[in-house]
């Protein structure tokens, strides 16, 4: 009687092909096509095996496994020797012994590897250890967010602007809502929000991408936001002047400053002497004081620079002693601090200094010829490079130029009215200087007037705003000029740039605009309108006013949206104008009307919570 024959398998020293791994994921094949091509490799076995094929009943299964095992198992193949090889090539580089298979060439053979090294990986995956259960987040008191403001913060973080863009690289009419992020934190700043729990990952990812956001967005995220950014290192930017994630110690609390200003890191540090003087100024500077002889040369740089913030005459007997520093540039900050004391001991050296190099020449008094004379310094001696003058110029300035500079910008301005003849600022600008010193002294006095915040000086030094530039009796220098703007009250300063932009237009405004208190004032607002319009008649494209435009989008009172309203319609092209001009200009104004709705809307929300 024979018995029924058994299907044929497959010796187990027989390496398995592609096809035959789970998934079938590394040669491109799905399962349902693995598992079919399974099939029809075993439907091509013949239906009756020969007898040695067939395993009798009774046999001993260990007696079998050893009889068909082979004789040395293969030693293990590591992923790591697989991807080396596949990265240098099989020709290149011989396959790993346990991944060879008879019968099969090498890059085939080395498919096969990796398709069983890899389940044999995700089947073998370990799972990790729970971590330690962070602390709860701490309670932040501040009033919750009203549901509109909470849903225009979503949309701000995620950048997607109210209507889709136009192509060809045109911003088109939608507003920019990165733009109005900064301004959105600062309004809920403001009113004392607390940020909405879910939206703190995106706003501390906005944080990092934006360093002009992190001021805003970290006094908005508030102590749960420090809790977050202690799980994620890509957050590590908010702990810095926080001690381990948590708020800075109550200045007032004398064992907690000590400690963290001994054994913190050094932003905690400068962040802590910065919090401690804006609380108590002379407790800040005896915490420096301390340790000052034993902090490395930068670390003494920034700490010094942090007391420029609250700078007064109590600070000096720390500042003169600093002007002994090792350091040359702590020498040099320190007494760039001094000067910005008119009543220091060193504003006075620097004073008798100056004075010897300026005076009045009355040569001339009888035809009503006065002038300025000038002699600048011929040395700079030990005592002058004390008080920080340095003695080397800069590449393409003279000596003594250098030096007198640095003497009159670091002399108190009230020594001039009396050292030339009584009189005043602008007279004084305005009197003539010998041997074409006029453009350093002027030059010096403005840097004057910027250190010591003087602004009767500043006035004078800007002058009209509708003389030009290059005539101006100070300085030339937007940049020069946009510094003495800052030094005035803020309606001041909107009045005489609204001149300025009225008498000259846009195209050297740009850094005078930057310096204005937001939302500008009705008469500036008007003159940068009132200039973009003028513009656009002439006929150019809008995209060399971008960036006015741009301040506008963010400066201009939101309530200026309804006048600006006709400005959105599009004009006849004119012969001499730039093709589609008109057009462009259409979408750029209606982006500008847009944004000023969306920003009332977004005050609005706001308030009201």
């Amino acid at each position: 009687m024979t018995s029924t024959p058994a299907p044929a398998t497959t010796s187990p020293a027989a390496p398995a092909s592609r096809s035959e791994v789970p998934g079938g994921d590394v040669s491109g094949r799905s399962p349902q096509g693995v598992e079919r091509n399974h099939r029809q490799r075993t439907d091509a076995v013949p239906e009756r095996s020969t007898p040695e094929e067939t395993p009798r009943r009774g046999t001993d299964p260990e007696a079998t496994a050893t009889a068909t095992a082979p004789a040395t198992a293969p030693a293990p193949v590591t992923w790591e020797e697989l991807v080396t090889t596949a990265l240098l090539g099989t020709d290149r580089r011989t396959l790993p012994p346990g991944a060879a298979a008879p019968g099969k060439d090498a890059p085939a053979a080395l498919l096969d590897a990796a398709a069983r090294q890899t389940v044999r990986r995700r089947a073998g995956l370990l799972p990790a250890r729970a971590a330690t259960r962070p602390d709860p987040a701490p309670h932040d008191p501040r009033p919750p967010l009203p549901a509109a403001a909470r849903r225009r913060l979503a949309q701000l973080l995620a950048g997607r602007s109210s209507s889709p863009g136009t192509a060809g690289g045109r911003r088109g009419t939608a507003p920019d809502l990165t733009e109005l992020l900064p301004q959105w934190l600062a309004a809920a700043n403001r009113r004392r929000f607390q940020a909405p729990p879910a939206l703190l990952p995106a706003l501390l990812d906005a944080a990092r991408a934006r360093t002009d956001l992190r001021p805003q967005a970290l006094a908005f995220a508030g102590p749960r936001g420090l809790w977050l950014a202690r799980l994620n290192p890509d957050w590590r930017f908010a702990l810095r002047g926080a001690s381990g994630g948590s708020a800075l110690p109550d200045p007032h609390d004398a064992a907690a400053v000590k400690s963290l200003w001994e054994e913190g890191l050094f932003a905690e540090r400068v962040g802590l002497l910065t919090a401690v003087r804006a609380q108590d100024p002379a407790v800040a500077l005896e915490l420096l004081a301390g340790t000052w002889p034993t902090e490395r040369a930068e670390d003494r740089l920034m700490f010094l620079d942090s007391l420029r913030s609250g700078l007064s005459d109590a600070d000096e007997p720390f500042l003169e002693q600093a002007l002994s520093d090792r350091s040359r540039n702590v020498r040099a900050t320190a007494a760039e601090l001094l000067s910005a004391l008119p009543g220091s001991a060193l504003a006075a050296r620097m004073a008798t200094r100056a004075a010897s190099c300026v005076s009045l020449d009355r040569s001339g008094r009888a035809t009503g010829g006065e002038r300025i004379a000038v002699e600048a310094p011929h040395e700079c001696d030990a005592d002058m490079q004390r008080d920080g003058v340095s003695p080397k110029p800069p590449g393409g300035r003279g000596e003594r130029s250098w030096w007198l500079g640095q003497l009159v910008e670091s002399a108190p301005l009230r020594t001039w009215p009396h050292r030339l003849g009584d009189r005043t600022p602008q007279e004084i600008v305005a009197l003539p200087v010998d041997d074409d010193w006029k453009e350093e002294l002027h030059a010096a006095w403005c840097r004057a007037a910027i250190r010591q915040r003087d602004a009767t000086w500043a006035r004078a030094l800007l002058g009209a705003p509708s003389a030009p530039p290059a005539t101006g009796p100070g300085t030339s220098s937007l940049a020069e000029r946009a510094k003495l703007l800052a030094t005035l009250p803020d309606d001041e300063r909107a009045e005489w740039v609204a001149a300025f932009v009225a008498a000259h237009g846009l195209s050297e405004a740009f850094q005078l605009l930057g310096v204005c208190t937001v939302p500008w004032a009705e008469p500036l607002g008007r003159a940068v309108v009132d200039a973009l319009d003028i513009a656009r008649d002439a006929g150019s494209y809008p995209w060399s006013f971008s960036g006015v435009m741009g301040l506008a989008e963010r400066c201009l009172d939101p309530a200026e949206a309804d006048r600006l309203q006709i400005l959105t319609t599009t004009p006849d092209e004119q012969e001499d104008a730039s093709p589609g001009a008109a057009g462009y200009w259409s979408e750029a104004f209606q982006r500008l009307v847009g944004t000023l709705r969306l920003r009332a809307a977004m005050l609005s929300e706001l308030s009201e919570g």
